[in-house]
């Protein structure tokens, strides 16, 4: 599943520096930040839809929609995606430890 991720996050940062006529991604980047937020925000307001009317097949595309413009709010922010792997990774320690999650510093 990760080569998926890194493929496209791949495509998205070619797009990036060597734009191509036609583009979708390209146009985003062109329009900048307020629009692929926008479109961010956009998806997942889809997928809530989706999901709400219980449409799983429509759900999981809207879900790739999403991921996508994730993805290219990411390159357009230089966040690269071994940094989101990374910290996903921290997370996916933590799941099931509620007592480490809740853990707090009694001394400060």
């Amino acid at each position: 599943m990760n080569d998926v991720f890194d493929g496209l996050y791949q495509v998205v940062l070619g797009r990036k520096s060597n734009p191509q006529e036609g583009s979708y991604t390209c146009y985003l980047f062109e329009k900048g930040l307020d629009k692929i937020c926008k479109k961010v925000g956009e998806e997942a307001a889809e997928v809530i839809i989706a999901a709400k009317n219980g449409e799983n097949g429509e759900t999981a595309g809207e879900i790739c929609d999403l991921l996508y413009h994730l993805m290219v709010l990411m390159a357009q922010q230089g966040i690269a995606l071994e940094e989101v792997t990374a910290i996903l990774e921290q997370r996916r320690r933590k799941i099931g430890n509620l007592k480490v999650i809740h853990q707090s510093d009694h001394e400060s």
